[in-house]
């Protein structure tokens, strides 16, 4: 059973910085495009960032120039810096493994003073 795990959630303030991490496991890592989306209270999960096996990055207009994807094929773990972080990032963070069913089980973020 492939498992992906979110960590590195929590509260922030308004300007600060977060760096989530999504570990995987049970898979071949490094052929599979990966990406983050995230969902707040009473919206419909929406795109953040992805990252494809060769490293090309795509961003969400809202998270461009702020946000960071990056991904470690050795450790099976994809990474998303969030800096500059505002109170409409407050969501739950998923991470997707393309082409499959598999997502994480999401790992909150709060931006609030």
């Amino acid at each position: 059973q492939v498992q992906l795990v979110e960590s590195g959630g929590g509260l922030v303030q308004p300007g600060g910085s977060l760096r989530l991490s999504c570990a995987a496991s049970r898979i071949t890592f490094g052929i599979y495009t990966m990406g983050w989306y995230r969902q707040a209270p009473g919206k419909q999960r929406e795109f953040v960032a992805s990252i494809t096996r060769d490293g090309s990055t795509d961003y969400a207009d809202s998270v461009k120039d702020r946000f960071t994807i990056s991904r470690d094929n050795a450790k099976n773990t994809v990474y998303l810096q969030m800096n500059s972080l505002k109170p409409e990032d407050t969501a739950v963070h998923y991470c997707r493994l393309y082409g499959t069913v598999y997502w994480g089980q999401g790992t909150q973020v709060t931006v609030s003073s």
